[in-house]
């Protein structure tokens, strides 16, 4: 072959990477440590966490992949980050709402969790310790073995919650703590036309125990906006609790007719079922 068809094949030899070289860069392949997001409602607060899942594969974690004493991204990939939709308390520290970067300093017997405002990067490689919002002390505890980095939320209640960091056989639990109630009282105290915001502020002090006193004014306010079957029932039961079951069950029973005299059909199971209780006592 002559020079000039060797130079030839070897420029449209060029060409075709060149040409191809786009469509190489646009492919996606899959990552081996997976991303993923976990999110959970805390009374009226969303915590939402993403990040990204490397897996054990017969490695040692603990103090081989993952060394001891300095900081890591808690996962793998970009950097780990949580999302607080409001002002919470973690570990009896107050943080405000917004995204962080969730970088951990794992150690034998002690973990420092920290809330960093650096939530996009890659890894920890530009991690600043003077961005740091919050720095926490917590003790790992031993765990099943999970194969995939776990974040989840073993347990959740009106006001708090417990996010663990879960992976090999290691589980470092966070406690968040949020102002529900507080949430609640303010928006109730702003309810003026509608007999539903007292009442169902009224009933939320009423399951939680708590602000009794003024969820009975709430409550009376609803009924004097509109008397339904559900403010009547909810009266009644500031009445039980006062102790006064008779007055309790009579009110229950008119919170029965004023719910069929609007609905024939209206479901009047959890009224009966009060009655019941109380009538046993």
């Amino acid at each position: 072959m002559k020079k000039t068809q060797l130079f030839a094949v070897a420029a449209l030899f060029a060409a075709t990477l060149l040409a191809a070289a786009p469509a190489l860069a646009q492919l996606d392949l899959p990552r081996p440590s997976p991303k993923a997001t976990v999110s959970q409602t805390v009374g009226l607060t969303d915590i939402t966490i993403t990040y990204c899942r490397p897996g054990v594969k017969g490695r040692v974690i603990w103090g081989g992949l993952v060394p001891y004493d300095q900081v890591w991204r808690t996962g793998a990939n970009e950097a780990t980050t949580i999302t607080f939709s409001d002002e919470v308390t973690i570990e009896g520290t107050k943080l405000p709402a917004g995204t962080y970067g969730l970088f951990t300093i794992p150690g034998k017997d002690e973990w420092t969790v920290i809330f960093n405002k650096g939530a996009k990067q890659w890894g920890a490689y530009e991690y600043k310790q003077t961005e740091d919002v919050l720095r926490i002390k917590l003790t790992p505890h031993p765990d099943e073995f999970r194969e995939l980095l776990t974040f989840w939320f073993p347990a959740v209640s009106t006001d708090s919650a417990t996010v663990a960091i879960c992976w090999e056989k290691l589980s470092v639990p966070i406690t968040v703590k949020v102002d529900t109630t507080a949430k609640v009282l303010a928006a109730a105290r702003k309810a003026v036309d509608d007999w539903r915001l007292p009442y169902r502020a009224a009933t939320f002090c009423l399951d939680n125990n708590v602000n009794l006193d003024e969820a009975r004014g709430w409550m009376d306010r609803s009924i004097a906006m509109k008397e339904t079957m559900y403010n009547l029932a909810g009266k009644a039961r500031f009445l039980a609790l006062d102790g006064k079951k008779a007055d309790a069950i009579a009110l229950a029973k008119k919170a029965i007719t004023v719910g069929k005299a609007a609905d024939p059909k209206a479901d009047t199971v959890m009224v009966d079922n009060l009655i019941k209780e109380w009538e046993k006592k």
